[in-house]
């Protein structure tokens, strides 16, 4: 017989209370700049999962690959008997890996989005009866506390999310992920890799324009949750690279001087023609840095698989 069972540990506005913490304080920095996370509406994540289908965009197809290719091995380096897999959303590249873990007991899906969890959840329990699916309505990247499963444990984080994080907050991040971790334990990291400028910046503005609706789609959110006037066709979608930091950051340029005004904040906001406000930051990542960082966490890389074109990789990391 299958099991599921959700739990909620966010508070029923904590969600409200994040957006609204974090328009105030990206609109009134200079410059300005929004957390990516909110671009996902149930629109954005329909686009989102739009530009994972086009052929600028290889980030998924290689994440995919290695975990069709590799999907064994991980399961017999790690043994694990629970997988956690943080920021889950549909769980769909996840059944590679759950497909692999023969000696699965319990899977727990950490998602903000509580729809998102209970559809991918309750369509994961039905299909692998006796997996226990403890899904969790948590923030990530907030103090966590895992439903009591046994081990050992692979904490998988994929897709290059790690990668929205500023460098500081992934070093916190690591630290906090360490900290769920028990001898016997794994962290499975996916990590996009540093590349052609020309490929990344295709990436992340595509010949379709669907990245551009996409980035736009964040002004729209704003719009409907907090009652401002944002026209999202006075805005240009742009990707630079920043080579120097080694990361793509997705901004919203003015195409006019212009005053925004937030009702629910009592805001308004002035922006100059040209004027950007980003987004997103995507960083890339080369292996010595994934070890590096991993290691400054209390984490020791003891496997990188990559996809054939060395675009993408998936590394295996222990508790030191």
């Amino acid at each position: 017989m299958s099991l599921f069972h959700l739990t909620r540990t966010l508070p029923e506005d904590a969600t409200g209370a994040a957006l609204r913490a974090d328009v105030l304080a990206g609109l009134t920095s200079t410059p300005k700049s929004l957390p990516p996370k909110w671009f996902y509406d149930a629109r954005g994540s329909e686009l989102f999962e739009e530009i994972t289908g086009l052929p600028e965009y290889y980030p998924t197809r290689a994440e995919r690959e290695i975990l069709v290719d590799r999907a064994g091995k991980i399961a017999a380096a790690t043994g694990a008997r629970t997988l956690v897999e943080l920021g889950s959303g549909s769980s769909e590249k996840t059944r590679h890996l759950l497909d692999a873990l023969t000696g699965l007991d319990a899977y727990v899906p950490v998602d903000v989005s509580e729809s998102a969890l209970a559809q991918a959840g309750r369509a994961i329990a039905a299909e692998r009866p006796g997996l226990r699916v403890h899904a969790l309505v948590a923030d990530f990247t907030a103090d966590l506390a895992l439903p009591d499963t046994p081990g050992p444990r692979l904490v998988a984080f994929l897709g290059g999310t790690i990668g929205n994080l500023l460098p500081a907050e992934r070093a916190v991040f690591l630290a906090s992920v360490r900290a769920l971790l028990s001898p016997g334990d794994a962290l499975l990291l996916g990590t996009d890799l540093v590349k052609d400028e020309r490929v990344l910046v295709r990436a992340y503005d595509d010949a379709a324009g669907v990245t551009a609706a996409f980035d736009k789609n964040v002004l729209t959110v704003i719009n409907r949750e907090l009652g401002a006037d944002f026209v999202p066709a006075a805005f240009d979608h742009v990707a630079v690279w920043d080579a120097r930091r080694e990361w793509i950051e997705m901004r919203l340029r003015s195409r006019t001087d212009q005053t925004v005004k937030v009702q629910a904040l009592d805001l308004a906001v002035d922006f100059a023609a040209g004027e950007e406000l980003r987004t997103e930051v995507s960083a890339k990542f080369r292996r010595e840095g994934v070890r590096t960082e991993l290691s400054a966490a209390g984490l020791d890389l003891t496997h990188w698989w990559t996809d054939g074109e060395d675009r993408f990789a998936l590394s295996l990391s222990r508790v030191r």
